[in-house]
């Protein structure tokens, strides 16, 4: 009976001559890749890739103003804007008190009482404006001071006009120009202060 080599020696020299032919296959084939396209494969190097991310600079948009106003003009500064509060205040009490009237939620007494109290609190009002006034060293301050008293004072008497127009005999017209009146004085009132702290604070 005819026995089979288990370990024939031309099946273990097959495989290696194959991987060289594959080998050999290869690095024809790449250089022919190579030559057709002019690409240099004699010295390969690690080519390190920097990556450099632009430097972001953040524009500081932040003005920085040095206050350099004398202490006494900053506390009048300070004045004004709180009486311009008060202003506001004056102005919503009176409003409130005329829609209540117009809307019939109050008596005609108490609406009388309301616009009489008005009045003193529009004279305690242009007191307060008065005194005690910007520095007397700043004859641009004065000026503007004078203007916002002389407002403050047709404030007073639109307050005193608004009851006399409660009770008149006519339909409510007489009121209605004062309120119209008191509305345009507190508007403007209040823009003059604006104007006053825009002018002393702007750098």
């Amino acid at each position: 009976m005819e026995k089979f080599n288990e370990d024939p020696k031309p099946g273990r020299l097959v495989l290696p001559l194959v991987l060289i032919g594959m080998i050999a296959t290869t690095y024809t084939f790449i250089n022919r890749v190579a030559t057709n396209n002019n690409l240099d494969l004699v010295q390969v190097e690690d080519v390190v890739v920097e990556t450099t991310t632009p430097e972001t600079v953040l524009e500081d948009t932040t003005t920085t103003t040095t206050t350099t106003l004398p202490s006494e003009v900053v506390t009048y500064l300070e004045e004004i804007s709180s009486e311009k509060i008060q202003s506001i205040d004056l102005a919503t009490k009176v409003l409130e008190v005329n829609d209540k009237w117009d809307n019939e939620d109050i008596t005609y007494q108490q609406a009388k009482d309301e616009f009489a109290e008005f009045i003193e609190d529009a004279n305690q009002f242009v007191e307060t404006v008065s005194e005690p006034g910007p520095p007397s060293t700043f004859a641009g301050l004065i000026k503007s001071h004078d203007e916002l008293k002389s407002i403050a004072e047709l404030i007073f008497a639109d307050t005193q006009e608004l009851l006399e127009g409660l009770t008149s005999s006519d339909t409510g017209e007489r009121r209605a120009s004062a309120l119209d009146s008191f509305n345009n004085n507190i508007n403007s009132f209040q823009e003059k202060i604006d104007e006053i702290v825009a002018i002393n604070t702007s750098g």
